[in-house]
């Protein structure tokens, strides 16, 4: 088994494929290189109905990295329609070295003082690599999501690459691309001066909710 460093998994990322491994108890790591990729985009995100009024209602407390441990390893939990995960030993030690070196950002929602819910990801300049998201308590997730959102477009991001597309991530706009479609945007993406900033203002995430697209 080769032992990846976590300079070895940035150079994957950069070039457009992403590790997996089959279970958690399986030692070997799989790259990834899917002939349709999954995105979300940024500028024509979709926000529904229904979401809105839970965001207007503060259900959680947003927090961005201040617990990786806690929401790697609600990722890695076992959850309803989820008896394993992709995110192996190694997977897990490589990505907790990506967030002590500034790369790797949590979207963490909080609620009584618990963790119930968020996302991480990876950010290489302009692009951000959506990795896994959980939630223990209603549209958690979706909140996380929505958040991250509005970061990276302050931020000045270009790409949200949600690696596959589900039914979840489609009622947010999320839609397949091909591999040279997906490499082109990644390298510009890569080569944009934007840089994660976890902290938001009220002001502006209501004007983010102001501006959004609306879906039923």
């Amino acid at each position: 088994m080769v032992t990846l460093s976590p300079q070895m998994l940035l150079r994957a990322y950069a070039l457009g494929v992403f590790p997996m491994a089959e279970s958690r108890d399986d030692p070997e790591i799989y790259w990834i290189d899917p002939e349709l990729r999954g995105v979300l985009p940024l500028d024509s995100f979709h926000l529904p109905r229904r979401l809105k009024r839970t965001l207007r209602q503060r259900p959680f407390e947003v927090r961005c990295d201040t617990d990786f441990e806690g929401i790697i390893k609600g990722c890695a939990a076992p959850a309803p329609g989820r008896r394993d995960t992709w995110i192996n030993s190694q997977i897990y030690l490589l990505n907790r070295q990506l967030f002590q070196m500034g790369f790797a950002h949590t979207i963490e929602c909080w609620q009584d003082g618990s963790l119930v819910g968020g996302l991480y990801g990876i950010a290489i300049g302009g692009a951000f690599f959506g990795e896994s998201m959980f939630s223990t308590a209603r549209d958690a997730s979706k909140v996380a999501l929505v958040h991250l959102v509005v970061r990276l477009k302050r931020a000045g991001f270009l790409l949200l690459d949600t690696q596959f597309v589900t039914p979840h991530l489609q009622r947010f706009g999320a839609h397949e691309i091909s591999r040279p479609d997906y490499r082109q945007r990644l390298a510009r993406a890569i080569a944009a001066p934007a840089r994660f900033q976890g902290e938001l203002s009220d002001a502006e995430f209501e004007a983010f909710l102001q501006s959004s697209t609306h879906t039923s």
